[in-house]
């Protein structure tokens, strides 16, 4: 009989240690999720910044192409009339 509350106190001291155990991975676990929280916030506000530059830079691609359509026709225009005027 006096083994039993020697047993207990083996198994309390074995449950209280796994449970100080878990408590410290779910305290590992909760701080790498609010670390990678902040890396997700980061990656965004990156991908935002790229998709913006990429948008100027496009639209600033598509006036330089508007603008030299612009001119060939104005050229071929030239041409075209140049060559009614020779025949």
């Amino acid at each position: 009989m006096e083994q039993a509350p020697q047993l207990m106190v083996l198994f309390g001291s074995l449950i209280s240690l796994l449970l100080s155990v878990v408590a410290y991975f779910i305290k590992q676990l909760h701080t790498d999720f609010k670390r990678m929280e902040k890396d997700l916030v980061e990656v965004k506000t990156m991908a935002l910044l790229i998709k913006t530059e990429f948008k100027s830079s496009s639209d600033l691609l598509n006036q330089k192409v508007d603008y030299l359509e612009h001119r060939v026709q104005k050229l071929e225009l030239n041409i075209f009339k140049n060559h009614e005027h020779e025949k």
